[in-house]
C-alpha cells in the first residue's frame, strides 16, 4: 500500500489555505531600525525626537513588510533629507516587552560617513524631530538612554570587527 501524498501534493490550495491560517494566528513582532552615520571626525548622528525624552539614533519603525533596511532608507529621507542607501548590518538587539509595549526587533545599519557638503544639506522635515546633533562617544553616551547607548557601542564593534553583533536588551547575548 502507498502511503497517502502530503496535503501540499494532494490539494495545493487547502495547504495555502492551512499556512495563511497559521500566518493569522502566529504572533507579529515591532521591527525597528537605525543607521550610524558618522563624520569625517568619527562622531555619530544622532536626532532629538520630539515624541520622547530621549535623543537616538536617525531611523523609526518598520511598516507592514517592509524590510528594515528599507524602513532606514524611507526615516532618513522623510526625516532628514539624506538619501542614504543602507551599508551592512552592524547589530541586531532583541528587546524583552516592557510598559504597554511587546518585544521587538531592532536593527542598526551602517549608514557611512557623511562629508560636509552632505551634512550641510540635513533638514528636518517631517516635524517629528526638535533637532540633530554629530556627537563623539561620550556626548552620545551621555544623550542615548543606556541600553541604546549599549546597542551603539555593539554596532561600533561590529563595524570594527566586520562583522554583526547580537544583543538581548542591549546585552551581549
Amino acid at each position: 500500500m502507498r502511503p497517502e501524498k502530503p496535503l501540499y501534493e494532494r490539494d495545493p490550495e487547502a495547504w495555502r489555505a492551512h499556512l495563511a491560517e497559521g500566518n493569522a494566528t502566529q504572533p507579529r513582532k515591532r521591527v525597528g531600525a537605525d543607521a550610524l552615520v558618522r563624520d569625517d571626525s568619527g562622531r555619530l548622528l544622532l536626532v532629538d525626537p520630539k515624541y520622547k525624552p530621549d535623543w537616538d539614533l536617525p531611523g523609526g519603525m518598520s511598516e507592514a513588510n517592509e524590510p528594515p533596511a528599507d524602513t532606514v532608507r524611507r526615516e532618513l529621507k522623510e526625516e532628514l533629507g539624506l538619501d542614504i542607501r543602507p551599508g551592512p548590518l552592524l547589530c541586531v538587539d532583541w528587546v524583552s516587552p516592557h510598559g504597554p509595549w511587546d518585544d521587538s526587533l531592532m536593527f542598526i545599519f551602517d549608514g557611512g560617513i557623511l562629508g560636509h557638503d552632505r551634512i550641510d544639506d540635513i533638514k528636518m522635515l517631517d516635524g517629528e524631530l526638535a533637532a540633530f546633533a554629530f556627537c563623539d562617544e561620550g556626548q552620545a553616551a551621555e544623550r542615548l538612554r543606556p541600553y541604546v547607548w549599549r546597542r551603539v557601542q555593539a554596532a561600533l564593534e561590529g563595524l570594527q570587527a566586520g562583522r554583526a553583533m547580537y544583543l538581548h536588551d542591549g546585552w551581549r547575548w
